[in-house]
């Protein structure tokens, strides 16, 4: 046996470990893609800083908010996970904006962020426990909050 090849079962548990940290990065990507949108009809800079300026208080609230579900346990799962997330995202986001003196916090802006942040945070969950049934129905897994379960 060569020392590259590992058995399955430390390769799926390695994936669990993994996967909700990517799929965190992906929502992280979600709100750098949601502030680069935002600066670009604004027309307040494209540049990767003015990008990352923009969208820092709302991954810092995306952090802070998933690791309070506790998100490595169920990335994809809905309710209540994905509304706390949204909720925490743009609240945290807003408060840290304002906080940081960069820029205000308003209605329009609160609305439009709730709107946008929260149809491509829960799209991606969505996705990804779709992905992820269908998957484990075609290797005949049993899934548990988005992530393939050992089956017993």
């Amino acid at each position: 046996m060569s020392s590259s090849a590992a058995p399955s079962s430390v390769r799926r548990g390695s994936a669990r470990r993994v996967l909700p940290w990517m799929l965190l990065a992906l929502d992280g990507l979600l709100v750098i893609g949601f502030a680069a949108m935002g600066n670009r009809n604004h027309a307040t800079g494209l540049a990767l800083t003015d990008v990352l300026q923009t969208a820092a208080p709302f991954l810092l609230g995306l952090l802070i908010s998933s690791l309070a579900v506790r998100f490595w346990r169920r990335p994809s799962r809905l309710w209540p996970d994905a509304l706390v997330v949204i909720l925490g995202t743009v609240a945290l986001g807003m408060v840290l904006r304002v906080l940081s003196g960069t820029s205000g916090a308003q209605w329009s802006f609160v609305l439009v962020a709730t709107l946008v942040l929260g149809v491509l945070l829960l799209a991606r969950r969505i996705i990804s426990s779709r992905l992820v049934t269908a998957r484990n129905t075609s290797t005949g897994g049993q899934t548990r909050g988005g992530i393939q379960a050992t089956p017993r």
